[in-house]
């Protein structure tokens, strides 16, 4: 039996080649530990960045504790295209001795076939390849493909994610290995007045050909806080009748940081 208690920071930024971003990152996307395991189907915008900082704490029944910073930036390569990296600095407490170090560099990226429409939800995939850099990182690469799928209901979405790692169980990384399969569904609901996301999800996975499937199941949220940081302005006609701060001809309105915070708490059996 293991718990965890996964805490994430995420960040994102666009950057002069993305359409302009009036108001919040977008608070709804779900990438991979951003609150959950699971992922929506939609990539992030093409030319858009996004920084994400997440740590995690994870204590197993035998006594080993995790701690796992994973910085990762994603970039939307293409149209319907996203691409990132992701490091793994960890330290592993086992026995009343630490170990820590650099658990891996992961390559990974995602292609959306189409937005839903007519009952049909949205698809795509995801390929991960895991290397083995750093003193926790192991000694071998792996490679995991994943399907993914998402429907929407209003402000209520419905995920699906199955994926399955290619190659052998040996050289594995001792730290968030990609496991041999993984199936996970998860629930989410938005409160856009609040730009709140609350989720749940429950995850079946097998880590390696001879462990036992585990069962996961997780609660987060992710919210974009009300952070004032400057004034975007528009021109407006001769005649209008708006409200101008910046001058004759101009309206301004303050937007928000693209910043968005998320947290989530996982039971494992």
């Amino acid at each position: 039996m293991r718990s965890t208690i996964p805490v994430a920071l995420a960040a994102g930024a666009l950057l002069v080649l993305a359409p302009p971003a009036h108001g919040q990152i977008d608070y709804r996307n779900l990438d991979e530990g951003r609150p959950v395991a699971t992922e929506d189907a939609y990539p992030i915008e093409r030319f858009a960045f996004e920084l994400l900082v997440p740590y995690r704490f994870e204590s197993e029944h035998s006594g080993a504790d995790f701690h796992v910073i994973g910085p990762e930036v994603e970039f939307g390569a293409l149209r319907n295209t996203q691409i990132g990296v992701k490091t793994l600095l960890a330290a592993v407490r086992e026995t009343g001795e630490t170990d820590w170090g650099l658990a891996g560099i992961r390559v990974f990226g995602l292609y959306n076939f189409n937005t839903e429409s007519g009952g049909i939800p949205a698809l795509a995939v995801r390929a991960e390849t895991a290397l083995p850099v750093g003193s926790l990182g192991g000694d071998a690469f792996a490679l995991t493909l994943e399907g993914i799928g998402t429907h929407s209901w209003g402000a209520t979405r419905a995920h699906l994610n199955a994926g399955f790692r290619l190659g052998s169980d040996s050289g594995l990384g001792s730290v968030d290995p990609l496991p041999r399969w993984v199936l996970s569904g998860a629930v989410d609901h938005s409160f856009l007045r609040q730009s709140l996301l609350a989720i749940a999800e429950i995850l079946a996975e097998r880590p390696t050909d001879d462990s036992p499937v585990e069962v996961i199941l997780s609660a987060g949220s992710i919210g974009s806080p009300r952070i004032r940081h400057r004034r975007s302005c528009t021109t407006q006609p001769a005649n209008s009748t708006a409200n101008t701060t910046a001058g004759r001809g101009r309206a301004c309105s303050p937007s928000r940081l693209p910043i968005s915070t998320c947290a989530s708490a996982r039971w494992a059996s």
